[in-house]
């Protein structure tokens, strides 16, 4: 069966995985690209060819993935009603997604394909909902939980993540949107299997607990 996984998912070391005030110039808030740093150097990411671990885990992202699921405040900073549907995204006309990407939103848009075989689906519904929505787009592949903050949140919540690597940079935040406020039962769902620091990043790798005493993926993926 495909897995549900979260990559590269980057918070503050107050747990923030996102500024406040989002403004088109600034997707993250006040706490702009401080959180990615360490993903914007690496050579997957096109960068200025940074190697290594974390070269590694940015790479990795979309292997395997059929499809992707993210929420409405990744896609754009408007809210409400779609008042003007000329909003494309962030991205560009090539989006770095290349799958059906599944947005999260209680306003319905007409589906927008994009170059490079991204399509975005605006569709509302609980997680679970929209995790089948996915799930029969994906096929047998993967599928990644994009984002941003609150959907991660709500997907771990309600134990429909299998693994998540989450990246804690360095970085006092202050203000925003906490990953985990409400998750204090969290380790009842989800065991932490690894903590790799890299230069003053750690990154964690948290794995869905199972009642059958197997192992269902390797311990390691962090190469």
């Amino acid at each position: 069966m495909s897995r549900v996984r979260v990559h590269n998912f980057s918070i503050s070391l107050d747990g923030f995985g996102t500024g406040d005030v989002q403004t088109l110039e600034n997707p993250f808030g006040h706490v702009g690209e401080r959180l990615h740093k360490w993903m914007i150097s690496t050579d997957a990411f096109g960068g200025t060819g940074k190697r290594g671990i974390e070269n590694d885990l940015v790479a990795h992202t979309i292997v395997g993935v059929g499809a992707m699921i993210m929420g409405r405040n990744m896609f754009s900073p408007h809210r409400g009603p779609w008042e003007d549907e000329s909003w494309r995204g962030w991205w560009g006309d090539n989006p770095p997604y290349h799958n059906p990407v599944f947005v999260m939103t209680h306003h319905a848009r007409p589906s927008l394909e994009m170059e490079g075989g991204t399509t975005f689906h605006f569709v509302s519904g609980t997680p679970q909902e929209v995790l089948a929505m996915a799930r029969e787009a994906a096929g047998d592949l993967d599928i990644q939980v994009c984002g941003g903050v609150s959907t991660v949140r709500d997907f771990l919540a309600a134990g429909l993540i299998d693994e998540a690597h989450i990246a804690v940079a360095p970085v006092v935040v202050g203000r925003g949107e906490r990953l985990w406020d409400g998750l204090e039962g969290l380790t009842e769902t989800y065991d932490l299997v690894e903590a790799v620091g890299v230069d003053k990043m750690t990154h964690l790798r948290l794995v869905r607990k199972y009642s059958h005493a197997t192992t269902v993926y390797p311990v390691c993926d962090f190469v």
